[in-house]
């Protein structure tokens, strides 16, 4: 015990004396104080014998000698209760609320004393702007202006380094006698017909460049300098009506005509609901119409619902083309719902209807009805959505894909078979 007290005495001597020689070590403090933001910082610096020790103390911001957190138990309503009106327009105009749905005239400091002269009057307001700058006496120059006397210093430009006039000098071209003769002599024409061979594009207008690639003769008037007038359109017929006859082409159809492949009724805005009805009750029967046009004919959402139960039952119907309707987005999906039963419908187009956007839910639809398609190669529609697009081409390209190789390999398939044909023959 006795040698345990004395090693315990030892041991407090040491920190004692560790103690006195950090002391010792402390030869200098320098201490500064400076104010930045609202803060005050108390920087102590410590040298010793071998290192130097920096310390950054740095204390709450105080308003009027108070530190800011004994202000948060203040109640502000009463301070403001014990204030005069004259007091409360002080503050106000030293305080911004900064609140953006407070009108900018309280929030505004300035207070005009005016009494209001009437409403607002552009005409006058505008006539009183010009009368007072035109009143208002310029303010008068140092030096007076006298024509042809230079007021201040003149700028003078730097001489020129002698390499770049050298290098100028260089840059010139001696093409011989011939050359400069027959340039000397040219037309201006012959001239823009060169720059326009060489590919000088900035030396000419659009008419003088392709007069010059066409060659047919410069424009009259338009020399160097000549200025390139608008081009005038060209006026071209207006496309005829459409003449099909509707009544006959629906007898058509229903009597399975097998020259009628080919069925376009677009823009015939007179086609009743009832001739629509009967033409769409035909096609389950008819065996040879391929393709069906039937744009901007007053397609409604009625009408086009009986035209998808009709192309589930179409057996040769390759090409559908309902463009600039009035379809909405639920009955397009059903005409896309359709064409998984219409195994034989290569193109669909249904673009241009009465909602200009589909819509995300729609969208989706028709991607998730599209890549259950397995015959399907052209889609006919616009979708917003990226991931939509994306989708729906891939889809559609793999289809292109499959069937281009099925294709390949039943040409192989018939070579192969007419090769082992002439083979045995010879044989």
């Amino acid at each position: 015990m006795a040698d345990a007290a004395k090693d315990k005495d030892v041991i407090e001597g040491q920190d004692s004396g560790e103690e006195e020689l950090e002391e010792e070590q402390e030869t200098t403090t320098t201490t500064t104080t400076t104010k930045k933001t609202s803060q005050w910082r108390k920087t102590r610096t410590t040298k010793t014998s071998a290192t130097t020790k920096t310390t950054t103390l740095t204390t709450p911001a105080k308003l009027y000698g108070k530190d800011l957190s004994e202000y948060d138990d203040v109640d502000v309503e009463s301070l403001l209760a014990q204030l005069s009106p004259e007091e409360i327009t002080i503050l106000a105009k030293e305080v911004d609320p900064d609140d953006n749905f407070l009108p900018p005239d309280q929030r505004n400091s300035y207070e005009c004393t005016k009494e209001a002269t009437g409403p607002l009057n552009r005409k006058q307001l505008i006539e009183h702007i010009n009368k007072q700058a035109i009143e208002t006496p310029d303010q008068p120059e140092f030096e007076p202006y006298v024509q042809g006397k230079v007021r201040g210093k003149k700028w003078v430009p730097p001489p020129r380094d002698a390499r770049e006039i050298e290098a100028e000098e260089q840059i010139a071209i001696d093409m011989g006698e011939e050359y400069e003769h027959a340039l000397n002599d040219a037309t201006q024409e012959e001239i823009i017909d060169l720059a326009a061979i060489l590919g000088f594009h900035s030396m000419m207008n659009q008419d003088q460049y392709h007069a010059s690639l066409l060659n047919k003769g410069q424009p009259v008037g338009l020399g160097w300098d000549g200025i390139t007038k608008s081009t005038q359109q060209k006026l071209f017929p207006m496309d005829p009506p459409n003449s099909t006859d509707v009544e006959e082409s629906i007898k058509r159809v229903k009597d399975d005509d097998s020259k009628l492949i080919d069925l376009n009724l677009n823009n015939i805005k007179n086609i009743s609901d009832e001739k629509l009805e009967q033409l769409f009750a035909a096609l389950p029967q008819n065996e040879h119409l391929e393709v069906l046009s039937l744009t901007n004919v007053g397609l409604t959402d009625k009408t086009a619902l009986l035209l998808a139960e009709a192309i589930e039952k179409s057996k040769t119907l390759r090409v559908l083309n309902v463009e600039t309707n009035f379809i909405s987005p639920p009955v397009i999906v059903k005409l896309v719902q359709a064409l998984l039963k219409c195994h034989t419908i290569e193109e669909f187009r249904a673009s241009n209807q009465r909602s200009a956007v589909l819509g995300n839910k729609i969208e989706m639809e028709i991607t998730d009805l599209v890549e259950k398609n397995s015959s399907l190669l052209r889609l006919g529609l616009h979708l917003e959505f990226n991931d939509a697009r994306h989708r729906v081409a891939a889809h559609l390209q793999r289809n292109i894909d499959r069937i281009r190789k099925d294709l390949e390999l039943r040409l192989q398939f018939r070579f192969f078979n007419n090769l082992h044909r002439k083979s045995t023959r010879i044989q």
